[in-house]
């Protein structure tokens, strides 16, 4: 109920690109949001989560952050999680645009779940070097087996605990940040603070389900405030957060 809500606040709030006044966001918007073209990639990523969905095998789960709202148990088809859990086509296509358009040399994930973002990420840029962190060893295992079989070489998968795991990261500069974990208030600010560290000028930090719950929300109105931050776009599935310093603060509410 809280989610329906919020997404009625949305839509009666959101824009399009004829309300955006802001260059590099009209830009943004017209040029990856709302691009059109028929991507080659997009038969590849359609593909990978096909895969997924006809796979037959079961993992033994251990939830380090909110869990599944529909899966419960330690057990799990690797199918059904693709299905509830996974990246939308919408999503994993739109992510993928985001690599192309911002040509990030450095990613990190965290949450690499059966990697259907960070296959699309690959497929963005595939110069990238991108990190993916996974707190279930099972899953991570799984993944990066996955990756490997579809021909994915840019992607070194991570086991472990989030919060030890960027510990080691903060000397390095991401430019593209994806955060899809521990769908929490304290663990998401305390991971946007840390990694605050890795980012400069050019880079776009992206936070999933920022209308998960009350308290993720909270964190992305926090994060909004931050002094570091000067651009956000709020499209309801996720929120893009932005550091340029040429750029007056201003939050944008786009349809996308």
């Amino acid at each position: 109920m809280y989610q329906l809500k919020q997404y009625i606040k949305f839509l009666l709030k959101s824009t399009n690109q004829h309300g955006v006044h802001s260059p590099f966001v009209y830009n943004l918007v017209t040029q990856c949001f709302y691009d059109k073209k028929k991507h080659e990639a997009y038969r590849a990523i359609l593909n990978y989560k096909k895969e997924l969905l006809n796979s037959s095998e079961k993992l033994a789960v251990t939830d380090l952050g909110a869990g599944s709202r529909v899966s419960k148990g330690k057990m799990r088809k690797v199918s059904e999680m693709a299905k509830n859990a996974g990246s939308t086509n919408h999503r994993a296509k739109l992510l993928f645009r985001m690599v192309q358009y911002f040509e990030p040399n450095s990613i990190l994930e965290m949450g690499t779940s059966l990697g259907i973002a960070t296959h699309a990420m690959a497929l963005g840029n595939p110069d990238a070097k991108i990190i993916s962190i996974e707190g279930c060893p099972n899953i991570s295992k799984f993944t990066n087996e996955q990756l490997e079989k579809d021909g994915v070489k840019n992607v070194s998968v991570v086991t472990g605990d989030i919060s030890e795991a960027i510990k080691k990261l903060k000397t390095i500069s991401f430019d593209l940040v994806f955060f899809d974990a521990n769908h929490q208030k304290e663990a998401t600010l305390h991971y946007f603070e840390t990694l605050l560290q890795t980012a400069h000028n050019d880079s776009v930090f992206i936070f999933d389900d920022i209308y998960w719950s009350p308290c993720m929300t909270e964190a992305w109105e926090t994060i909004k405030q931050h002094p570091k931050v000067t651009v956000t776009i709020d499209t309801f599935f996720w929120g893009f957060v932005f550091f340029r310093t040429e750029q007056v603060k201003e939050h944008f509410t786009i349809r996308a």
